[in-house]
């Protein structure tokens, strides 16, 4: 149990069945009385975001999370389907749980899946990924109108701004968490 002095941001509880992580915390101490926690709480199931305030000393029940490493295998319908790495089990994410994820997944991309109660729930890109760039406007020597970048379009369908030298065909280094270029990915002999 987890009691509300040590509440934080990022923590995560089970609250009516659900998993539920801060992502707002404030602390109150009115003038008399107990102090209390002020708490926006997102539904990790859901996504709803509730407002709650809970009191001095109350007791909170710790959500059943576990990460396990997943491969993507493929999309089907509205799945995505992906093997446990070490049982060889395979689950299922629907469009809405992958989330924004999808614009930057590729088959055989490793990621971390969050199960609650043995069910899974979401899923966690690298903090890089490597795509190849299946369209790109050629870059014109000396044109610099158009400024210092120039859109691309990866392999997944996901549009990205990349500097005018970076060409169709080259691999590229995109950060999952902002969705922007990094490098270009040399290629290995």
């Amino acid at each position: 149990m987890i009691e509300s002095g040590q509440l934080k941001k990022g923590s995560k509880l089970e609250i009516d069945g659900d998993p539920y992580v801060i992502v707002q915390f404030e602390f109150v101490k009115p003038g008399k009385g107990q102090a209390l926690y002020k708490c926006r709480l997102k539904n990790m199931v859901s996504g709803v975001q509730v407002d709650r305030t809970f009191r001095s000393g109350e007791k909170h029940q710790p959500a059943d999370l576990e990460e396990h490493e997943m491969e993507y295998l493929y999309f089907e319908g509205t799945n995505y389907c992906f093997m446990n790495m070490s049982t060889y089990v395979q689950e299922e994410l629907t469009e809405q749980q992958v989330g924004d994820a999808k614009d930057l997944l590729k088959e055989n991309t490793v990621c971390s899946m969050l199960f609650f109660k043995g069910s899974p729930i979401g899923l966690t890109l690298p903090n890089f990924v490597e795509l190849k760039i299946v369209k790109a406007d050629p870059w014109v020597k000396g044109d610099t109108a158009s400024g210092d970048t120039k859109p691309a379009t990866l392999e997944t369908g996901y549009v990205v701004q990349v500097p005018p030298f970076v060409e169709e065909g080259e691999l590229v280094k995109i950060d999952t968490r902002t969705g922007q270029y990094v490098e270009r990915v040399k290629a290995s002999k």
